[in-house]
């Protein structure tokens, strides 16, 4: 391939001549990479799925959403609510049983 090819356009991750990856180039390669995980079904994977398995491992470890929104380079944590809702939860479950402990004995 002759570098004379190659076409600048500013990206971390280009084509073999500098241009955008087409996204069902990139699903077949990522698919092709996984296809011998154990306990994976490689049809099903898409490179999106790696964001959310590292959401999932920020909030089952106690990060906080904050932070967990500011490492997937959400605004706001509302969009990062919205959008990881389901794997997000023991996050927010977890400031469910604080505030549970804070008040418990209020009755008093």
């Amino acid at each position: 391939m002759s570098f004379l090819a190659w076409k600048e356009h500013g990206l971390v991750f280009a084509s073999k001549v500098g241009t955008p990856l087409d996204p069902s180039h990139v699903r077949r390669h990522f698919r092709n990479a996984i296809k011998d995980a154990e306990g994976v079904d490689s049809s099903k994977w898409t490179p999106r799925e790696l964001r959310h398995s590292f959401v999932s491992l920020l909030s089952d470890n106690g990060l906080p959403l904050e932070e967990i929104s500011r490492l997937v380079g959400h605004s706001s944590t509302a969009v990062t609510e919205a959008v990881y809702r389901k794997q997000i939860r023991p996050v927010l479950q977890g400031g469910a049983v604080m505030m549970d402990h804070l008040f418990e004995n209020t009755d008093n």
